[in-house]
């Protein structure tokens, strides 16, 4: 065999072992947190947001013309947030409420702090002492969303651990609204 049908050789060996599916080892360092089947073979785990905390699902917020479903447009804030690409979670190691908690970015973007800036979260500036930086880009964002009355900062509103303690705005105890949901969150967007 010459030099170079044995370098050719050692060339399609490499190339096919690279270019073969291989298998990985497991990652065993793992994730707790309480995990729900979204059909036979995917599973989720929910994670709770680093130093954010956004107003509840079914949590209201009173405008100048009734209340609005603040929570829900929260939660819809989010979804359109992570449906512009890829989220990158990075895990403190932390829990709230049984959940991991963790920073989740898309794009590079953090999704906490822009639902601060949007209005549809709170700062807690408590869980980043350890992170000085992210804690002053909160504190910013949540004082921006105050000037610019962004989101639910246009209205009155409950704290969310309060509101999760049972705290009710009295529009939300009367369960009745005057003003179309959808034309609330045109404009809180």
């Amino acid at each position: 065999m010459s030099p170079l049908n044995g370098l050719n050789l050692a060339f399609l060996a490499a190339l096919l072992g690279a270019c073969s599916p291989s298998i990985a080892e497991p990652d065993t360092t793992g994730i707790e947190g309480k995990a729900r089947a979204i059909d036979g073979d995917t599973v989720a785990i929910d994670f709770r947001l680093l130093g954010a905390d956004a107003f509840e699902r079914k949590q209201w917020c009173e405008m100048a013309s009734g209340c609005a479903p603040c929570g829900k447009a929260a939660q819809d804030f989010a979804a359109r947030f992570l449906a512009r690409g890829p989220a990158m979670l990075r895990l403190t190691g932390q829990s709230s409420y049984g959940r991991p908690v963790a920073i989740a970015e898309v794009a590079g973007r953090d999704l906490g702090e822009a639902m601060i800036r949007a209005g549809y979260a709170v700062p807690r500036p408590g869980f980043l002492d350890h992170d000085p930086d992210r804690r002053a880009r909160y504190l910013a964002a949540f004082a921006a969303a105050q000037e610019a009355k962004a989101g639910a900062m246009m209205g009155q509103w409950i704290d969310p651990a309060k509101w999760r303690k049972g705290d009710r705005l009295s529009c939300e105890r009367e369960r009745h609204t005057s003003r179309d949901w959808q034309q609330w969150r045109k404009e809180a967007d």
